[in-house]
Order: C-alpha cells, then structure tokens, then sequence
C-alpha cells in the first residue's frame, strides 16, 4: 500500500487525529465572564462535556459559586488590569471569551473612560489571554477559542459606540487567530447573538428608553426585538450549546467564522 502524499495527511487537531465523541474529557477551558448570563452557561454546558473549567469574572463570589457547582476553578479577576489577566492560567484547551459590558449613550455624550474600559476587557483582554494560551494549545496539536461576539460585531446600532467597536475589534482579532493557528490545529471562531436573556441586557432597558426618548416597557418590542424576526430573546444557554459544539469533533475545519444567531436579524 502506498504511503499518503504528504499534503492529504491529517493536521493536528483533524477527526482522525481525534475520536468521533463529542466528549471534553481531559480538555481543560477558561471561560471569562463565567459568573452570570452566557458565560455562566457556557461553563455549565463545556463542564456537562466533561471538561474542567476555570471560571474568571469580576464577581469573584459568582465565579466561586459557579465553579463549585461544576468542579472547576474559580478566578475573581478584573480584566481591565493586564498584571492581572497574565496571572491566568496558560494551560487551557479552550478558551471562551464572554466577558463584557454595555453603555449607552450618543458619542458626543460618552465618557472616554468608560469607551477606554469597554475596549481593555472586550477586546485587550481576549488579546492577552489568546497570547498566553495559544502556546500551550500550540504544543498539544489542539484549540479551540470561542468569541462571544454579537450581532453588533457585524452591524452598528446607535448610541453603543464603544460596544459596537470592541465587538468589531473581537471580530478582526478571531479572524488573525484563525489564520495563525490553523497549522497548529487550533480554531478560532466567533458566536453572533442577537439580544440575550442576561443582566446586560436587563440593565439597558432604562439606558436605551431614555437614549430614544420611549417608554421602558416598550424597550424590548420597540428596540431590542425590532430587527429580529424571531421575538423573543435569546436563552444564555442556546448559546452555550452552540459554543460546545464548535468545540466537537466534526468542526475542526470551520475557523475564522462569524455564526450568527440572531433571530432571522441579519436577513432584512
């Protein structure tokens, strides 16, 4: 029998360099934002595959009460500090980069502080943590790093500046990852929600009804759902299951993607 040619043999990372389970056992991930809303679901769900979890979130008592209830370990961390992100741990499978955080307001009106902030724990911070774990991921043949991107990583809504740009700036730094890590056997991809069912959103309601001059009570049908086809928000953990399935057996080849899961949004 003859040998197969060099360019058709498997990359690390390919279903035959790995079983055909959908198992996570021996897989170690680090989810930030892991105490609350996808993140939260997104470690219950990559745990229930069987992998261990780091939970990091600002919350250091909600990422305690999230780890203990899976077997993971917890980090109260603030991603805005990078001294603090470097003390991470490296040795991670898989990375889901949840964290984030919301303000509204007109770009006239919004405080460069808090436009400098958006930007350090959404897009600095996955940077950080991508340099940190990439080696390791690199060194077993295998990766997978999930981006909680959003809707408003492919298009603009007014009065969310800062989100909109680090969603955009997540965007372009999957992408880089992708191309980089594709002969190491790592992917790179990112999930695309419309508006989820998590405190984020709960606490915009009173921003955005005051941004455009409405009632709070029709915030959700006026301008949350209004662009979606589907009304209703999104369940954290719809996207949870999304996030573990990119982490399976059979989507070694999909990298550099922007899945959307927006309710039908991006088809008008």
């Amino acid at each position: 029998m003859t040998s197969q040619p060099s360019q058709f043999r498997a990359l690390p990372g390919s279903p035959a360099r790995r079983g055909g389970t959908g198992d996570l056992s021996g897989r170690t991930a680090m989810v930030t934002g892991g105490g609350s809303g996808i993140g939260r679901a997104c470690v219950r769900a990559l745990a229930g595959a069987g992998a261990l979890v780091h939970v990091v979130d600002l919350d250091a008592e909600a990422a305690g009460e999230v780890a203990e209830s899976v077997g993971g370990h917890a980090h109260g961390v603030d991603l805005a500090d990078a001294g603090a992100v470097g003390d991470l741990p490296g040795e991670v499978d898989i990375l889901v980069n949840s964290a984030g955080l919301q303000h509204v307001a007109a770009i006239e009106e919004f405080p460069p502080d808090r436009f400098e902030l958006i930007q350090k724990v959404m897009v600095t911070a996955p940077f950080l943590l991508l340099r940190r774990c990439l080696p390791h991921m690199y060194a077993r043949g295998w990766g997978r790093v999930v981006n909680i991107s959003s809707v408003h990583g492919l298009r603009a809504s007014a009065f969310k500046s800062a989100y909109v740009a680090a969603k955009h700036g997540l965007e372009g730094l999957s992408k880089v990852a992708a191309l980089e890590g594709a002969p190491h056997g790592v992917t790179s991809n990112c999930i695309n929600p419309g508006y989820v069912r998590t405190p984020l959103v709960e606490r915009q309601i009173a921003s955005q009804a005051e941004a455009h001059g409405i009632a709070p009570g029709n915030v959700l049908t006026d301008v949350l759902l209004k662009r979606s086809v589907i009304k209703r928000l999104i369940e954290p953990e719809e996207v949870a299951e999304l996030a573990v399935w990119l982490c399976g057996p059979h989507t070694g080849y999909l990298t550099g993607a922007s899945i959307p899961l927006d309710g039908g949004w991006g088809a008008h």
